[in-house]
């Protein structure tokens, strides 16, 4: 419930989909009033059903209404939000607009705009690191220029390398570059690809670590001085850069490894003083040396793997944190208490290179039992827009330990029932029972391999015993790629 420090008692979500559904029961639990923003495409949608109060923003294009900053203040002095929850993609990781929220008396729940400037950055924010003794992949100091200074810099640190976009993000402006030839054409489609999806053709060159795994370290600060990290997610299964599973505790981590990047991961959040949830984002490889790699000023697709794991819910912190309260955990709570395991259902046709498949969903089944959370937007006779993101729920099992949650997301999936569109729900079946999964045997490498074995003859043996290469990663939310792109990238 309030409590006397709150500034606010009706927060308006501008954000779709299943994540405005998570903060209108978050905001409902705290007691506070929710408005809905829709497009003309999201008329029927469960968001607008369940707010308080709603209003139509605009056409379905995002930059006519998701993206138009003018539309969605507009909708909140109307209806006099003090504040204004983001989500993940579409304006969560904008500095320009928690600016505009904050000139217009409105509560921004998340960082500051300063804040996210500086982790928006890809270079600052390495430099940031290292300043707050976090490891960082070697690599240019700064923006790379001309070919001439990106040739030099990566016989310096040795090849491959990866160029990777400052403003970048959703895999977008990267490039791996295994020698010199590569290197040459690698760097001017970078930038060119860099320039049109965010308007800056700037890159940066890091070394590419071999094999490695994607790991994630969730953290929480409030305006007391008060930071906390809440275990791990390895979010290693992946496709062109998104992420397709993610689970707790890594089949990778140690308790030693766990505790060193999680205190690596508040230092740097010390270091700009960061407000709310955030997730702090490394490289590991086989030897367990950890990398940064980039951190996510928001919430993320899969924050409900560490809400399952710790018991906790995230988006209320972060809500209270921008009352001002002062967020606490005791010892005991910062324990891990289940495996979780979470899938991101896509309405993609696998086959066909993931590609989206909008459409009417003409028969749903939603899984249960104990252990298993289904976060989702859609019904049956839901209409899936071709505007948006291709994630239409996410399934999350837990259980004592990893055996007992992957069993329960075998049965779940089983379960699961999608009727008229295509989605990933056969291709999570056939990773949950893959050998090497089971086994905890994976990494970034792994989607690629198991896409290629089925090119094989049959008699092909998969292994990723060593793994060879990987293409490394940037994610900045969906967590499922866009439609439209650099719309809503979330990760």
């Amino acid at each position: 419930m309030l409590g006397e420090l709150s500034l606010f008692d009706k927060v308006l979500i501008a954000n779709r989909g299943e994540i405005a559904l998570r903060i209108i029961r978050a905001c409902h639990e705290l007691g506070l009033t929710t408005v809905a923003v829709y497009s003309e495409a999201d008329r029927d949608a469960l968001h607008v059903r369940f707010a308080d109060e709603d209003v139509c923003i605009g056409p379905a294009p995002p930059n006519e209404s998701y993206l138009d900053t003018r539309q969605i203040i507009a909708a909140a002095e109307v209806t006099n939000a003090g504040a204004i929850h983001p989500g993940y993609g579409f304006l969560a990781e904008n500095a320009d607009f928690a600016d505009i929220c904050e000139s217009c008396g409105i509560v921004f729940i998340g960082p500051t705009a300063e804040q996210i400037r500086k982790m928006g950055d890809k270079v600052m924010a390495k430099e940031l690191m290292k300043k707050a003794g976090v490891p960082v992949t070697p690599g240019s100091d700064g923006i790379v220029r001309t070919f001439r200074e990106t040739s030099r810099v990566a016989h310096e640190i040795g090849f491959p390398v990866m160029l990777k976009a400052v403003a970048g993000g959703g895999g977008k402006g990267m490039r791996m570059c295994r020698d010199e030839a590569e290197l040459e054409r690698g760097f001017h489609i970078a930038s060119t690809e860099a320039a049109n999806s965010f308007g800056n053709p700037d890159l940066y060159l890091e070394r590419l670590i071999l094999g490695p795994h994607h790991i994630e370290i969730q953290i929480i600060g409030d305006t007391h001085g008060n930071y906390y990290y809440l275990g791990e997610r390895d979010c290693s299964i992946q496709r062109r850069h998104q992420k397709l599973i993610e689970e707790t505790p890594s089949p990778l981590m140690t308790p030693e490894l766990r505790k060193e990047m999680g205190e690596a991961a508040v230092r740097g959040a010390k270091l700009v003083n960061y407000r709310g949830v955030g997730t702090i984002e490394f490289l590991v490889d086989d030897d367990r040396n950890f990398y940064f790699m980039e951190m996510n000023t928001r919430i993320q697709v899969e924050h409900p793997v560490t809400e399952e794991a710790y018991e906790i819910d995230l988006v209320v912190d972060q809500i209270r944190v921008a009352m001002g309260e002062k967020v606490t955990y005791r010892p005991e709570e910062l324990v891990p208490k289940w495996a979780v395991i979470e899938c991101r259902i896509n309405a993609e046709d696998v086959e066909k290179s993931f590609r989206p498949t909008p459409g009417k969903i003409v028969g749903l089944h939603i899984p249960g039992g104990p252990g298993v959370r289904v976060d989702r937007a859609v019904y049956t006779t839901y209409t899936i827009p071709p505007f948006y993101d291709s994630m239409i729920a996410k399934l999350i099992c837990k259980g004592r330990d990893r055996r007992q949650a992957l069993l329960r997301m075998k049965n779940a999936l089983k379960e699961f029932i999608v009727d008229g569109v295509p989605t990933t729900i056969p291709f999570h079946q056939r990773v949950i029972e893959h050998p090497d999964f089971v086994a905890g045997n994976y990494n970034l490498d792994f989607v690629d391999k198991i896409m290629l074995a089925d090119k094989q003859p049959a008699t092909t043996k998969l292994t990723l015993q060593r793994p060879a290469e990987t293409t490394e990663v940037i994610e900045t939310e969906p967590e499922a790629e866009p439609i439209t792109p650099g719309i809503e990238d979330k990760s």
